[in-house]
């Protein structure tokens, strides 16, 4: 049996009932949908290429670990300190530019 997207999630979550399913699969789908948005935009791809569903999965824990602290940009809580990216696919962005069309043509211009 092949494993999901939620198994995998769960798994690195150390989560083993099934409570948090709805919450995890709300996440994977709203991150889906922003990544084919993404791809849509700047890569004219209509879906997410197998090799970048591990995006998904780590976006996935991020957004999780971050419930109950929608909004903040950092958190201390006695000399613990956490600091949240404020766009997700941010540390993602060099990997998903390779997926971006390049403009081959090499050339000059000039005006008289």
């Amino acid at each position: 049996m092949a494993t999901t997207t939620k198994d995998n999630v769960k798994v690195i979550l150390g989560i083993k009932d099934t409570l948090q399913d709805d919450v995890i699969n709300l996440i994977i789908n709203n991150i889906e949908s922003r990544l084919k948005i993404w791809l849509k935009k700047h890569a004219e791809l209509d879906a997410i290429p197998t090799e970048l569903q591990f995006i998904v999965e780590e976006m996935t824990i991020n957004r999780y670990n971050r419930i109950g602290s929608e909004g903040m940009k950092s958190e201390s809580v006695e000399g613990h300190s956490v600091s949240f990216n404020e766009d997700d696919f941010k540390p993602y962005l060099s990997i998903l530019e390779t997926y971006t069309p390049k403009d081959d043509r090499v050339g000059k211009v000039r005006f008289f």
